[in-house]
Parts: structure tokens; C-alpha cells; sequence
């Protein structure tokens, strides 16, 4: 049976930049093709993504993930029930157990809410149904009822959950498929990290006392620029079975793509000014299986004009898998600035970011009806 599966394909440069940093504070590096690339893990795009989402859904359409579901839930049964406000935190640790979610005060912390042992996604709508749960437990003085918890946690699947999926090692009942995945973008190009060397004056000294007058602190600080091949892709029929609603699935699909193409992790944002914009973006629907395109930047680019030539490289490669392993796409859409997307142009319908949400939201509800 033919299924349904949004590729996505960006090709975006960014100057000086560290949008993604190593454990010393270094930006990410992979080796791929013999050389060292730039790369911006899968996580910190993923986490730009659902953060884009707000200003895209409703809130009742999106999730939180917290391990401080005590607060957040105790919080919801305040606002639902005022009167239950002092009971609010043992209710909402009632209903956590009746889930199978397991809570505790954080070792070597006072005065802090419970948590649990590891980060929990919730829908809002779980969080306000399982709230409810609660507010009828306080009221009637019944134990909440374990059948009917875990329900309220496994049903009304937020589209960040059903999209990036959800793993509750202690109730594997409540895990989530995720219906998305997010390659690591990496450069097209080799790269060498440099330092940046600043100083930070002190406003307040006197230049003209005898005192050191020189800078207040100084220190340095790790960047590159690099023009990065990202890559995601959704199981649309995934997502459908996740959220049980083909417009809200529709809804889904064009938020993601919307969102991942124009998101951007934020790291060192205000030391850098690096947000840009995709030098071009290729969207293609298929109904066989998704296809990454990062064969074609194995060698690595060496023209100093490194955007046009990406852009060829990924459209000749497009074609040639195509060719090869009768991959023919359903549709395909491409947009960006200029005549260098022409390559581009001769295999998918161009036009602009609002044009190709539409028209690929129009072909996956087609597809689901």
C-alpha cells in the first residue's frame, strides 16, 4: 500500500557563528566525506522547531516537557479548583501514580517541588484531563482511578508528541512513535574552528587614575561559518495514527515544515547575530520511503561560491536516485531567493514558503482522504 512521507531538504549558511556547542563550549563537528564539517545536532533543531510552533498552533495543540510534573499538574488543578489549592500537590502526585509515573525530591535539593526521574511529554490536553482526574478525587475523596489515568495520559496526542514521539520508560504503554525525524545538519564544506579574542571594559574605572585602566575581564570564544545541508522527514500515515485526525494532521504537516525551515537554534544568538534565512529548500512527497540527500556534499565543496554550487550538487543528485532506484517523487516543491535556484526549478514546481505549505497540505489531505 503506498504510504505517505514528507521529505525536506535546506540548504542555509550561516556567518561566524555557534549555534550548537560541545561539552568545552567548542561548535559541533562531525567527519563526513574525510573532512571535518560543522554540525548542528538533530536536538537543538528539533528544539528551534517546537519552539517555533507556538507562534504556529494553539496552544491546546502542543505539549510540555518537564520532569517538574508535580508543579506543572498542581498548578492546573489550583486553576480548575481553587479550594484545592493546598491540596493540590499530593493530588497531583496521586494521579502520577495512578499513571505509573514515580516522583521524588531531587537528592541534594530542599525546598524544590518533586520530580520525576527523567523528562515527560505531556499534551496540555492530558495535563488538563488528568488535572480534572484529580479535581474529582479531592472532591469526592475517592483514589484516582488507574485505568482511567492512564487513559487520560495516552489519548489527545499534542502535534509535538505525535511529531517527536514520547518514551515513559516506566509505563511503555504511554510511548509515542515519533512520526519525524531530524538529521544533523552538517556543512557542505570542510571547516576550521577559530577564536574569537574579546575584551569587556569597565565602565566605571578611571582611564586617567593610576590604576590599571585596561579591560575588566577578557576571554575568548569558539565560532565558525559554514553553509549547513539540513534534513528532516515525516511518516505522515505515522502521524494520523498518533493524532486519530487527518485535518489535524494536516495542520501538523504544515506547521513542521513551516517550522523547521524557518527555525534556527539560538546558541551564542546575541554574541553573533547569525540568523539567517535558507538559500533554498526542497520539499518532496513520496510514497515509498524517505530519502536523505547527503550523498551529494560526500566531496566536499571546494568553490569559493559555495551556495550555487550545493544547490547543483543537490538537485543533480535528486535526479540521479531518482533514475537509479525509481524513487520518482508524488510532487515536489522548491523556494528560495533568486536565479541560483534554477537547478532546483527543473525538478520541482517553484514558488515561495506560503505557495508550498498549501500546496503539499492540499496533496497530503488529498492522500489521507
Amino acid at each position: 500500500m503506498p504510504r505517505t512521507i514528507v521529505d525536506v531538504h535546506v540548504l542555509q549558511t550561516v556567518p561566524p557563528s555557534n549555534l550548537n556547542r560541545d561539552d568545552t563550549g567548542s561548535p559541533k563537528t562531525a567527519r563526513f566525506g574525510g573532512v571535518v564539517r560543522a554540525r548542528v545536532s538533530s536536538q537543538a533543531w528539533k528544539r528551534a522547531t517546537r519552539t517555533a510552533f507556538e507562534g504556529l498552533l494553539d496552544r491546546t495543540e502542543l505539549g510540555v516537557r518537564s520532569k517538574r510534573l508535580v508543579e506543572l499538574l498542581g498548578d492546573e488543578i489550583a486553576r480548575q479548583e481553587p479550594a484545592l489549592t493546598e491540596q493540590a500537590p499530593q493530588l497531583a502526585k496521586d494521579v502520577l501514580a495512578a499513571v505509573g509515573i514515580k516522583t521524588a525530591v531531587p537528592k541534594n535539593k530542599k525546598g524544590v517541588p518533586e520530580e520525576s526521574g527523567y523528562l515527560v511529554f505531556l499534551s496540555n490536553r492530558q495535563i488538563t484531563g488528568l488535572a480534572e482526574l484529580a479535581v474529582h478525587a479531592g472532591r469526592s475523596g475517592e483514589p484516582v482511578a488507574k485505568a482511567e489515568a492512564r487513559k487520560r495520559a495516552d489519548t489527545e496526542h499534542s502535534v509535538d508528541v505525535a511529531l517527536f514521539g514520547r518514551m515513559v520508560a516506566e509505563v511503555t504503554d504511554l510511548n509515542v512513535d515519533a512520526a519525524a525525524q531530524v538529521a544533523h545538519a552538517i556543512s557542505v564544506h570542510a571547516v576550521e574552528n577559530e577564536y574569537d579574542y574579546f575584551t569587556a571594559v569597565d565602565d566605571h574605572k578611571n582611564a586617567d587614575a593610576e590604576e590599571d585602566a585596561g579591560a575588566g575581564m577578557i576571554g575568548t570564544v569558539e565560532f565558525n561559518s559554514s553553509t549547513l545541508y539540513r534534513y528532516a522527514t515525516v511518516d505522515v500515515d505515522r502521524l494520523q495514527d498518533n493524532l486519530g485526525d487527518a485535518k489535524a494532521t494536516r495542520r501538523a504537516v504544515e506547521a513542521f515544515v513551516r517550522a523547521f525551515v524557518l527555525s534556527m537554534p539560538t546558541g551564542k544568538q546575541n554574541t553573533f547575530a547569525n540568523r539567517t534565512l535558507p538559500d533554498a529548500v526542497l520539499v518532496v512527497l513520496r510514497e515509498t520511503q524517505s530519502v536523505n540527500l547527503v550523498g551529494a556534499f560526500e566531496e566536499a565543496v571546494t568553490e569559493p561560491a559555495r551556495i550555487p554550487e550545493a544547490i547543483t550538487r543537490l538537485a543533480r543528485h535528486a535526479t540521479e536516485v531518482a533514475q537509479a532506484y525509481a524513487e520518482t517523487p508524488v510532487a515536489a516543491w522548491t523556494f528560495g531567493p533568486g536565479e541560483r535556484l534554477a537547478p532546483l526549478a527543473e525538478i520541482a514546481t517553484r514558488g515561495d514558503v506560503d505557495s508550498t505549505v498549501v500546496a503539499l497540505g492540499e496533496a497530503v489531505a488529498a492522500r489521507l482522504a
